[in-house]
């Protein structure tokens, strides 16, 4: 069942956590940015297509090879974050958007505005973070 939101609808800590309404703006949030970021994947290719003559000098194709090398890393980024707007997409679908996959409480809503991606409360994902830190240093 989808609703109808306001225009000016904001998410706000005085109604019930992951209403209807609620997800609903947070599932447009992430359809919009899916978009965005599909889009700048069209013209990153167009781009890398038109861009495929050889240039003679080589400091221009250097420059010109450094330029596509950004231009795929930051493709990459942008398929990895599609994926998880599609597992928050998902999340939504579930009934489990909104609430930490660690200690199933609720994220704030300051936080899902930021980072409408976000799986983790700012606790358990600085918890995450330390851990992480920790194995990486060993």
């Amino acid at each position: 069942m989808r609703v109808t939101l306001s225009p000016n609808y904001k998410p706000s800590d005085k109604e019930t956590f992951m209403n209807p309404i609620m997800l609903e703006y947070f599932r447009q949030k992430l359809l919009s940015w899916r978009g965005e970021l599909l889009d700048e994947s069209s013209e990153t290719l167009q781009y890398l297509q038109e861009g495929s003559t050889l240039e003679a000098d080589i400091a221009d194709r250097a420059s010109t090879e450094a330029d596509r090398s950004l231009q795929l890393r930051t493709r990459d980024r942008a398929r990895k974050l599609i994926s998880k707007i599609d597992e928050a997409l998902e999340r939504i679908e579930s009934g489990t958007y909104g609430y930490c996959e660690e200690t199933s409480e609720t994220i704030s809503l300051k936080r899902l505005e930021a980072r409408p991606i976000a799986t983790m409360g700012l606790e358990a994902q600085e918890r995450h973070e330390r851990m992480e830190k920790m194995h990486r240093d060993d």
